[in-house]
């Protein structure tokens, strides 16, 4: 198997097992969300610092990633904690205001009608 596509293909496992979307992993490590899903699909090679931001930001070794493993692709042993619920909130409300930016004008007021009528509780 092509390493691009061995790579892509933990990188998409292991961003599966941790609930993330390819918008949320590109934000992590810094490139574009169309980039990161080329990598995905084994389209594109990433360079060394960028794959060591996709290990650390899906809890995966760099072995795994390269596929230099024979057995199962390893996770690092140790589980990462939960995060902290300011992270988890602060993650959801980047992923809102990517959808946000793509909302027209009309959309925009009625999701401010929605949000106006949320918050009166």
């Amino acid at each position: 198997m092509k390493l691009s596509k061995s790579l892509g293909d933990a990188a998409r496992e292991a961003r599966h097992k941790a609930g993330l979307t390819q918008a949320d992993v590109a934000e992590r490590i810094g490139v574009a969300t169309e980039v990161y899903g080329r990598l995905e699909r084994g389209l594109l090679m990433p360079s060394v610092p960028t794959l060591r931001r996709i290990c650390l930001a899906l809890h995966l070794s760099a072995d795994a990633m390269l596929a230099l493993s024979s057995a199962q692709p390893p996770v690092w042993e140790e589980p990462p904690p939960p995060p902290p619920v300011e992270e988890e909130v602060e993650r959801v409300m980047r992923r809102l205001m990517r959808n946000v930016r793509k909302l027209s004008s009309t959309q925009l007021r009625a999701l401010s009608l929605v949000a106006s009528t949320l918050s009166r509780d």
